[in-house]
């Protein structure tokens, strides 16, 4: 005897490693209106530290960065997607501004 079968919506299949290789965590530089990517990570812990070495980086040369009359960068971080990055990304240094390399 055959048996009924049940008809079962088709669900989307997730690839759990690719989700999670979306994902990513930037580290954003502003200075005035203009925004970069200073670099990417895959975790938020790793971004934050990142984000701290490079405002420690800043705090450092201030006094030197005011007297040259460059403004000072601000970091935050952001999620940030793969495929939403610039197609010639190139991570920034701390102090990359300084050669005219932020945008």
């Amino acid at each position: 005897m055959k048996q009924p079968t049940q008809d079962l919506p088709s669900a989307p299949v997730v690839q759990l490693g690719r989700a999670r290789e979306d994902k990513l965590w930037a580290v954003i530089a502003t200075i005035g209106r203009r925004t970069r990517v200073a670099e990417i990570h895959v975790s938020r812990v790793a971004a934050d530290a990142d984000m701290a070495w490079r405002e420690q980086q800043v705090r450092a040369y201030a006094g030197f960065l005011r007297n040259s009359g460059v403004p000072l960068p601000n970091y935050s971080v952001s999620a940030i997607r793969r495929a939403d990055l610039p197609r010639n990304w190139r991570p920034l240094p701390a102090l990359g501004f300084l050669r005219g390399q932020f945008i």
